[in-house]
């Protein structure tokens, strides 16, 4: 056997050794994924719908203002069956396309949005208004395709998207256009009068607009909502620590004085810093994509530890906690779009290994891998970074392999 023979047996062999499940395997996974979120999408329109979500011990949907109040955690809801729009864009995907065309004539019909109820700026702008539009976009991308069940749809979900969008914008009318964290569906920012006595807000709920804010704008002609997001993500970039381009987790809306000055991507930050990239990704405007470049560069100097990310002081850079949250777990999936694959894997490793050792990922956990807050919300970010390294890994070996043992250099 010569040598370029087994330079090509070693790069099939190395290929081979990475597919570590087989089709039959994944499908089995695949199918099992489906039957999950068939259980508890027909368990939610079986016995909660049209309230915002589903009680599993009761098997009945939560009504706010009727069940016993959860706290904050309750400013998502806003009696606009929540959990079916979130829901919309995953049924198309999986191909679910007569569900997809029963469920959007469904939120058209009954989804209200004007509810006397007190909600989450944020989550109603990423799940409300980004469900919305995803809906709308895989609609039409489904009827393009001749799909004759969507052959009816006419941009109706854009019509209760704008109207979603700007029942959100008197939150984004303050001195630094940083949006309230709070607003009332049905009378703005002027009832209850202690909306306005909120001052603060998260790096995240006020830095994560800009893709649904944006992409509404291009859709209506209207730009007030894109440039409000974007006045917001101005004012967060214009109050960073310049010197090294570290966020606080919590600031003022009033005077964009920071509130806590601990900096890390987790829980308060996380989605700030997903969305600067991904508004490049969107909108290919590159003044988020430098932004993101030098935040980027402040967390690998100053947030990670080898594969951990802990929280710094905004200002003196030392740590202040000896724990991490389950939200960081986006991190290893933004590295991969950046194009950071080692720091990526290696953090997701860490994560691996932590949900390993306590069969699910807790909330928080110390910087030696014990519970700090066991409880576990069934979060999406561990999952979709997997995606991610999985999906750039099979190309990136092959391209590896390639240029270790393949490449040659033509000499003169």
């Amino acid at each position: 056997m010569n040598g370029k023979s087994v330079i090509v047996l070693l790069l099939v062999f190395s290929l081979v050794e990475i597919r570590s499940m087989t089709t039959s395997e994944k499908r089995k996974c695949r199918d099992k994924a489906l039957e999950m979120f068939h259980h508890a999408y027909n368990s939610y329109m079986d016995n909660a719908y049209p309230a915002d979500e589903l009680k599993p011990l009761s098997c009945s949907g939560r009504v706010r203002g009727i069940d016993v109040s959860r706290g904050n955690v309750d400013d998502a809801l806003g009696d606009f069956s929540l959990t079916l729009i979130d829901t919309l864009d995953t049924l198309a995907v999986i191909g679910e396309v007569d569900e997809f065309n029963r469920a959007i004539q469904l939120v058209i019909k009954d989804v209200r949005l004007d509810s006397d109820m007190v909600v989450s700026v944020f989550e109603t702008s990423i799940r409300v208004l980004g469900g919305l539009l995803g809906a709308h976009f895989a609609a039409e991308w489904l009827k393009a395709q001749g799909y004759s069940q969507l052959a009816w749809y006419n941009g109706e979900l854009v019509s209760l998207a704008e109207e979603i969008g700007t029942r959100l914008l008197p939150a984004f009318d303050t001195t630094t256009g940083l949006p309230h964290p709070r607003i009332n569906l049905r009378h703005g920012m002027n009832e209850p009068v202690e909306l306005r006595s909120q001052i603060f807000t998260c790096t995240a709920c006020a830095g994560t607009h800009i893709l649904e804010f944006a992409a509404l704008s291009r859709l209506t002609g209207n730009v007030t909502y894109e440039t409000k997001a974007r006045h917001a993500m101005e004012a967060i970039w214009q109050c960073r620590e310049k010197s090294h381009n570290l966020v606080g987790t919590t600031i003022n809306i009033l005077n964009g004085q920071w509130g806590s000055k601990d900096s890390g991507v987790g829980a308060g930050i996380d989605s700030y810093y997903e969305y600067c990239l991904k508004a490049y990704v969107l909108l290919g405007d590159k003044t988020y994509l430098r932004r993101f470049s030098k935040h980027y560069d402040a967390v690998r100097r100053f947030v990670s530890f080898g594969p951990m990310l802990v929280d710094v002081n905004m200002n003196t850079q030392r740590m202040t906690k000896n724990f991490m949250d389950s939200l960081l777990a986006f991190w290893p999936g933004l590295q991969v779009l950046w194009g950071d694959l080692d720091p990526a894997i290696d953090t997701h490793e860490m994560l691996y290994y932590v949900t390993n050792r306590h069969r699910f990922m807790p909330e928080a956990f110390t910087t030696d891998f014990r519970v700090h807050w066991a409880h576990h919300l069934l979060r999406p970010e561990f999952i979709e970074s997997t995606y991610f390294l999985y999906k750039v890994n099979l190309c990136n070996r092959a391209c590896h392999y390639m240029r270790a043992h393949v490449r040659m250099c033509c000499r003169v």
